[in-house]
């Protein structure tokens, strides 16, 4: 199936939707597929829609990198936001969000982030296999996108560029480009944009994000809270070079800046596309995938154990699996706990405003000590939770509202542990 030329576009979010509706060339916006709910559409993207504007569901929860099979709940989900939003396409990304459970027999861990598949044949089959069950339960095509990387894994057996190929090659998926990541791949770990884009089947590409980051102690964080740098704009054009986008998408989550910011950071992502010259012509049709045999459990467990001891170690202090760098491991331990208390502080923010400056560092030392098991919204009832049987929610003003603030979400109150002890 030929996909619509999209054009240029913006990541939608609410806290920018009013300015979003207002820029002028805006063609399309892409959406947190897990943040919207088909039948309470914000007006905004109502609006936005009635006027012709394109809107594509890009998901972060379906871990299609995991060793699991995709979950059929998630999938149904995520083909309902598909269908409500009139979406030509949707998109996920090529990683790994949680590990453990049945198939290596230990408790499931939520990472709350992207994390690296290894290049390898296990994980291509495994992947391959899940991107084929999420085509067949999806009612638009698919688009997976490479992600940025903290960490790389040891004896990996591909470059990012063959890894892609060969996943275009079996499934017959689209890609999602981020030049922003492969900038952060090319500053963590050492690899050549350049050749990446080389290696990448471009006939594949359904569109290209473009983001902002920020370098800290030589580690780049693919940040979506900064300007895009001139670095990321090159990469582009580079692409370009080879070929013509069929969309181009700014995306921004955090640090918002004035519209007029915004406005010029599209037209510096206009201008590099236009640098680029358009290549050899706009993509075409990814190949017809062979007959695919089904993945073995043994395969998946590998895959399964791997990612398993990894994320145990990111979150919840395992020791570091071998082979893998454990200042980098430890750079991404950290940068997990941090969003994810700056997650949980947007999904309940009444937490950080009853709780005041002693919120951040309560809720770090939290996260050291219990690893993130469900959603966000479950993660700050536990955190809440585990205040209050501690007797550590502060002052009797500070606790009393944050157990009116539990008893309103959870039910009864959790006891102290000095009641439990005695129960």
């Amino acid at each position: 199936m030929t996909l619509q030329r999209l054009g240029t576009g913006i990541g939608w979010r609410p806290e920018i939707a009013d300015a979003v509706e207002r820029m002028p060339g805006i063609d399309w916006v892409e959406v947190v597929a897990e943040n919207t709910c088909p039948g309470h559409l914000p007006e905004s993207l109502r609006r936005l829609r009635e006027r012709g504007v394109t809107v594509v569901p890009h998901g972060v929860s379906l871990g299609l990198g995991g060793a699991d099979r995709p979950d059929e709940e998630r999938l149904a989900a995520l083909a309902e936001r598909a269908a409500a939003l009139g979406a030509p396409l949707v998109t996920e990304h090529i990683a790994f969000v949680r590990a453990g459970g049945p198939l290596t027999a230990s408790p499931v861990l939520e990472a709350g982030h992207l994390l690296p598949v290894p290049r390898t044949r296990d994980a291509l089959d495994v992947l391959c296999e899940n991107i084929r069950i999420a085509q067949a339960a999806l009612p638009v095509p698919l688009a997976v996108e490479n992600i940025a990387a903290l960490i790389a894994w040891p004896g990996e057996e591909m470059t990012e560029g063959q890894f892609l190929y060969d996943l275009v090659d079996r499934t017959g998926v689209r890609l999602l480009i981020d030049v922003a990541n492969l900038h952060t791949n090319h500053v963590n770990r050492g690899e050549d944009p350049a050749k990446a884009l080389a290696e990448l089947p471009v006939e594949a590409i359904a569109y290209v994000h473009v983001a902002g980051g920020v370098e800290r102690d030589g580690v780049w964080h693919d940040s979506h809270a900064h300007p895009v740098p001139p670095a990321v704009l090159d990469i582009l054009t580079d692409l370009a070079s080879r070929v013509t986008p069929p969309g181009v998408l700014l995306e921004r989550d955090d640090l918002f800046p004035e519209p007029a910011e915004l406005e010029r950071e599209l037209e510096a992502i206009r201008a590099a596309v236009a640098a680029g010259g358009g290549g050899a012509g706009g993509p075409g049709e990814p190949p017809t995938p062979p007959a695919a045999a089904e993945v073995a459990d043994a395969t998946r467990q590998r895959v399964g154990l791997a990612q398993a001891a990894v994320l145990s170690s990111l979150v919840a202090g395992t020791p570091v699996p071998e082979g893998f760098d454990r200042v980098r491991m430890g750079v991404q331990a950290r940068a997990l706990a941090a969003k994810r208390a700056d997650v949980v502080a947007k999904v309940a923010p009444e937490l950080p405003e009853i709780l005041g400056a002693a919120y951040r560092g309560a809720f770090l030392a939290y996260a050291q000590e219990r690893p993130m098991t469900g959603g966000y919204r479950r993660d700050a009832l536990d955190f809440a939770a585990e205040l209050l049987r501690e007797g550590r929610a502060g002052g009797g003003g500070a606790h009393r509202r944050l157990r009116a603030w539990w008893l309103e979400r959870s039910g009864p109150a959790p006891r102290r542990r000095a009641l439990l002890r005695r129960a």
